[in-house]
C-alpha cells in the first residue's frame, strides 16, 4: 500500500474544511457531511472551532483511494493560525490549495503559494464554490496566472455558474485545446518532449501527455487547476481522481533507520502529552526508545494510527504514516526521532510582530494562567511565553486579534483562567553592529565562579539566526559537561540562546555568530552550573561592546485602487512612511506594491476606505526587519538580567 501525506491550505472561508468533508464522505468514511456552520465537521473537534465556524489546530483525518492511503491534514486559513500551517508543511507529499470562484485570489492565498513554490512543494489547485452567486472561473484563473503562477493547466470546464445545478466536465483526449495547451505546458519544461514534438506532433499521445502532466506536477513544475463545489459534490471524483493521478504516493522503507518529524502536540484528558509524528523511514514500536531532541530520551507506551478516518490503537507506526505517539514527556514540536532529515530548522513564514501582557482576572489565578499558557506554548511554541518576575506579568507573542481572543477563550473554556490582555505592542528585534568580545578567568576578580569563558560576538547576514562556534581545544572542555562535543555544543547554544532573548535594549537578539574563545576548569571543583550562570555574563560583556541595532518589522503590501483615487493614495502612502516600488495600471485600477512599516498598517486599513470609496483592497504580508532611525524603543527586561552585575549575582548566587 502506498501512502500519501496531503495537505488543504486555503485562504479562510474559501472552503478548506468543507471540501475535506467532502473528500472523506466521497471515500466511505463518513455517512453524513458536516456543517462549518452547524459545527459538525470531522476535522474541527475544538469546541472553539465549532463556535466560531473556523480552523483553529490542524486536524489529521485517514481515507483510500484505490491503492494509496491518503493522510489528510486540515489547517487553518486564517493568517493569526499561520504556524500551524508552518508546522504541517514539513510532513506533506503534497499539497490541494482551495480558491473560492467567487473571491478569487486572496492575500493568504498569494502566501501560501509562494511558500509552496519554494519548498517545491507538489500542488493542486481546487477552484470551489462554483455554486455560489457571483462565481466567475474564467476570472479566477486569469488571477491564479497572473499573481500566483502562469504554470496551470485547467483540467476541466464548468457550467451552469452560481447556480445549485452547476457541474463541472473534466477534460478529455479528444479536447483539442486541451491537448494543444497541455503539450505547450509540458514542452515548456522538458527540451526533451518539446524535441519530440516538434518533430512529429501526431505520434505524442495523450496517454503519454497525461503521464508527462503527473511527472511535472510530482516535481512541482505545474499546478493543475480542478474546479468544483464542496457543498454540493460537483467536480470532486475529478479532484480525487487527480490526487491519486498526479501526486507522489510512494512505498516507504519500513525497515530502514527510524526518521520522523514531530509537528503537533496535544495534552490528553488526563493531562499526558501526546506527539503527532510523520514517519518517513523505519518503524516505531510501543516500549521503544527513542532519541529526540538535543539528547532527550523517553519510552513510547501507547500508538495510534490514522486509519480510515480516525487514529487506532496500534502496536507500530511505519514509514509513511503519520501516528499519535504517548509517554515522550519531554518532546517538544519540530524534534526528530531517530536520524534527522535536515541540519536546521526551517521557518517558512514570519515569526509573530506582535506581543501582549495577559492577566488574571482574579490575583490568585497568577499560578494557574503560567501553568496554562505554558501548555499552550508547548501546543503553539512561537507564542514565545516570556514571563518578568520583577513586575509579575506574563507576556505572550501574536500575530493578531483573533488569535488573541481564541487564547482567551481557550484559557477561559479549558483552563478555567479568566483573563484579560492590554494594548498589543510591536515586536522589535536586535543585531550586533560590529565584534565584541569578553573574557572572565578563574581565579581572577570579578570572576566568582570556578570556571574560565570566553565568548565573541559578531555580525552575521540576516535571516540567519543565532550560530555557535568553538575556537577551543576539546580538551580544555570539561569532561563532566559534555558526553561528546555536539552534546557540548548544544548545552551551550542552548544557554546563548536563552540569554540572547533579551538584548541591550529588551529585544532578542538575533543574525549573530557567538564563538568561543576560552574555556577552562579547576578540577575537582568546577560544576557544569559554574559554566551555565558564567556564560550570561561573558556573553552580555561581549555584547556591549558589539553594540545593537533595534530593527522594527516591515510588511510587503499589494494595493489595488480605483485609477482616480492613484493622486490622493500616493501622498497619504507617503505619510505613513511606505516606500512605493512598482505601479501598474490594470484596466480600471492601479496596483500599488511597495513595503511599509508594520507599525502604520493599521492606520492605512483605517484610511483606506476614505483615500478609495471604499474600492481599495489591501494586502500586507511580513517582508523583513529594518533599522530603527532616530531612538530605540525598549522594552523592559525580566529580573536577574546578566546587563546589571549586581543583580544578576544577588539573584543567582545570594551575593555580589
Amino acid at each position: 500500500m502506498r501512502t500519501l501525506n496531503l495537505g488543504i491550505l486555503a485562504h479562510v472561508d474559501a472552503g478548506k474544511t468543507s471540501l475535506t468533508e467532502r473528500l472523506l464522505h466521497a471515500a466511505g468514511v463518513i455517512d453524513q457531511i458536516g456543517s462549518v456552520d452547524d459545527g459538525s465537521t470531522q476535522t474541527d473537534s475544538l469546541a472553539l472551532e465549532r463556535q466560531r465556524g473556523i480552523t483553529i489546530k490542524s486536524a489529521v483525518v485517514s481515507f483510500t483511494i484505490d491503492d494509496v492511503t491518503v493522510n489528510l491534514i486540515d489547517t487553518p486559513g486564517h493568517p493569526d493560525f499561520i504556524a500551524e500551517v508552518e508546522r504541517v508543511l514539513s510532513v506533506l507529499d503534497g499539497a490541494v490549495l482551495v480558491i473560492s470562484a467567487v473571491e478569487g485570489v486572496q492575500a493568504q492565498t498569494r502566501v501560501l503559494m509562494r511558500t509552496l513554490q519554494r519548498l517545491h512543494n507538489p500542488v493542486l489547485i481546487f477552484v470551489n464554490k462554483i455554486d455560489r452567486g457571483g462565481a466567475d472561473v474564467e476570472r479566477v484563473i486569469r488571477d491564479i496566472a497572473d499573481r500566483l503562477t502562469p504554470a496551470i493547466i485547467p483540467m476541466g470546464t464548468c457550467s451552469g455558474l452560481g447556480t445549485r445545478a452547476a457541474t463541472y466536465t473534466p477534460h478529455c483526449a479528444e479536447d483539442a485545446a486541451f491537448t494543444a495547451r497541455l503539450a505547450e505546458l509540458i514542452a515548456d519544461h522538458d527540451d526533451a518532449f518539446l524535441a519530440a514534438y516538434v518533430d512529429d506532433a501526431t505520434t505524442v499521445s495523450y496517454c503519454q501527455l497525461r503521464r508527462a502532466l503527473a511527472v511535472h506536477t510530482k516535481r512541482a513544475l505545474v499546478r493543475p487547476v480542478f474546479c468544483g463545489s464542496a457543498l454540493t459534490g460537483a467536480g470532486v471524483d475529478s479532484l480525487i481522481a487527480g490526487i491519486a493521478e498526479l501526486l507522489p504516493a510512494n512505498e516507504s522503507d519500513v525497515d530502514g533507520p527510524v526518521s520522523g518529524t514531530v509537528f503537533k502536540i496535544e495534552r490528553g484528558p488526563a493531562g499526558e502529552k501526546i506527539a503527532y509524528v510523520r514517519m518517513f523511514s523505519g518503524t516505531i514500536r510501543t516500549r521503544d526508545r527513542l532519541q529526540f531532541g538535543r539528547g532527550s530520551e523517553g519510552k513510547v507506551t501507547a500508538i495510534s494510527v490514522f486509519d480510515n478516518g480516525s487514529a487506532v490503537r496500534h502496536e507500530s507506526v511505519a514509514a509513511g504514516q503519520i501516528g499519535k505517539l504517548w509517554g515522550l514527556g519531554d518532546i517538544q514540536i519540530g524534534d526528530t526521532l531517530g536520524i534527522s532529515r535536515s541540519t536546521s530548522e526551517h521557518h517558512y513564514f514570519a515569526p509573530p510582530t506582535l506581543e501582549s501582557v495577559v492577566v488574571p482576572r482574579h490575583p490568585g489565578d497568577k499560578g494557574r494562567l503560567h501553568g496554562a499558557l505554558a501548555q499552550l506554548a508547548e501546543q503553539d511554541p512561537l507564542i514565545n511565553l516570556r514571563q518578568d518576575d520583577t513586575r509579575q506579568e506574563l507576556y505572550v507573542s501574536l500575530y493578531g486579534e483573533v488569535q488573541t481572543e481564541v487564547i482567551q477563550a481557550t484559557l477561559a473554556d479549558d483552563y478555567g483562567v479568566d483573563v484579560a490582555f492590554r494594548e498589543t505592542t510591536l515586536i522589535c528585534i536586535e543585531r550586533p553592529t560590529a565584534s565584541g568580545a569578553g573574557v572572565e578567568i578563574i581565579g581572577r576578580a570579578p570572576n566568582p565562579f570556578l570556571a574560565t569563558i570566553g565568548l565573541r560576538v559578531e555580525p552575521a547576514p540576516a535571516n540567519t539566526g543565532v550560530e555557535l562556534r568553538l575556537e577551543v581545544d576539546v580538551e580544555t572542555i570539561p569532561l563532566f559537561v559534555y558526553k561528546a562535543v555536539e552534546d557540548f555544543r548544544a548545552a551551550v547554544e542552548d544557554t546563548v540562546r536563552d540569554t540572547l532573548r533579551e538584548g541591550l535594549y529588551g529585544w532578542q537578539v538575533t543574525d549573530c555568530t557567538v564563538t568561543m574563545t576560552h574555556c577552562g576548569y579547576s578540577s575537582p571543583g568546577t560544576t557544569a552550573r559554574d559554566f551555565r550562570l558564567l556564560t550570561p555574563l561573558v556573553l552580555m560583556s561581549a555584547l556591549k561592546k558589539a553594540g545593537t541595532v533595534v530593527c522594527e518589522p516591515i510588511h510587503r503590501f499589494h494595493l489595488d485602487i480605483p485609477t482616480d483615487t492613484f493622486g490622493a493614495s500616493v501622498p497619504a502612502l507617503a505619510r505613513l512612511g511606505a516606500v512605493l516600488q512598482t505601479s501598474a495600471m490594470r484596466g480600471s485600477s492601479y496596483l500599488l506594491e511597495g513595503e511599509i512599516p508594520a507599525a502604520r498598517v493599521h492606520e492605512l486599513q483605517q484610511q483606506l476606505p476614505a483615500l478609495t470609496r471604499g474600492e481599495g483592497v489591501l494586502e500586507c504580508a511580513f517582508a523583513r526587519y529594518q533599522p530603527i532611525s532616530g531612538p530605540f524603543p525598549t522594552r523592559p527586561c525580566s529580573d536577574h538580567n546578566p546587563l546589571n552585575r549586581k543583580e544578576y549575582l544577588l539573584h543567582v548566587l545570594r551575593r555580589v
